[in-house]
């Protein structure tokens, strides 16, 4: 079975608020996307609104049909927007003021009563929580114990050594294929306890086709890749490309 694809369209934010303008629009990126095959949409509602904002949240829930996944800090004020707009599943990921990008998974294990109370209030709204998660077999055994009902592996690391020039043979190539088994064990440890495994993080047309292969993992999260594939090729093909090499 084909892992599913939900496309991040945090980018086409991040360009319409380097002008604080309307354009281009999240609304129509998501239905493009959705046109094109995408089986979600996801969005990371940041602290800092550095891309999405509020509104968004709110249109999308209205426009989007497929899946709506938004990504957010377990705060207090994150988890009164998610109650509020209801979107199909939330992520939880850990968030810092001076990061480019989220730098990898949520520690469960030391952040574990916040976790869990803010699991429990997503729960209680009827919305599916899903944790952004490093592949270690003890955070996910703990994001279990808070009750979440999916993890996401940041693929963070695994992404870096696939891009570097070094990755195709050697020493590269060994640790690249060590952080595969890493994963896959942590796939297999997620499903084993019952947990959707999905994964995301830097993840491209060249590198997703090895996690893609592993049946525990039933959903990725990708954004940047195909959005800037997109700029060449137009959102509908990029979505198209990443689909059939997830396939």
């Amino acid at each position: 079975m084909t892992a599913k694809l939900n496309v991040n369209i945090d980018h086409v934010a991040t360009i319409r608020e380097a002008r604080k303008t309307i354009e281009p629009s999240i609304i129509t990126a998501a239905v493009i996307c959705e046109q094109a095959g995408a089986d979600g949409i996801t969005v990371h509602l940041r602290g800092d609104r550095r891309h999405i904002q509020d509104r968004d949240i709110e249109l999308l829930r209205e426009v989007v049909t497929t899946y709506l996944n938004v990504e957010m800090a377990a705060t207090d004020e994150m988890i009164e927007i998610a109650v509020r707009t209801k979107p199909d599943a939330v992520s939880l990921v850990p968030e810092s003021p001076n990061e480019v990008t989220t730098e990898g998974g949520l520690d469960v294990i030391g952040n574990f009563e916040v976790v869990k109370n803010a699991v429990q209030q997503l729960k209680a709204a009827d919305i599916f929580v899903s944790i952004f998660i490093d592949p270690d077999l003890d955070q996910i055994s703990r994001a279990k114990s808070a009750g979440a009902q999916q993890v996401e592996l940041c693929t963070a690391e695994y992404a870096e050594l696939t891009l570097s020039s070094r990755a195709a043979h050697g020493e590269g190539a060994q640790k690249a294929s060590a952080e595969t088994d890493r994963i896959r064990a942590a796939a297999v440890h997620g499903a084993d306890l019952g947990l959707i495994v999905a994964a995301g993080h830097g993840l491209t047309y060249r590198n997703v086709g090895a996690l893609a292969a592993i049946p525990e993992i039933t959903e990725f999260n990708i954004g940047h890749n195909i959005i800037s594939r997109s700029v060449f090729v137009g959102l509908d093909q990029a979505v198209r490309e990443m689909i059939e090499a997830i396939k």
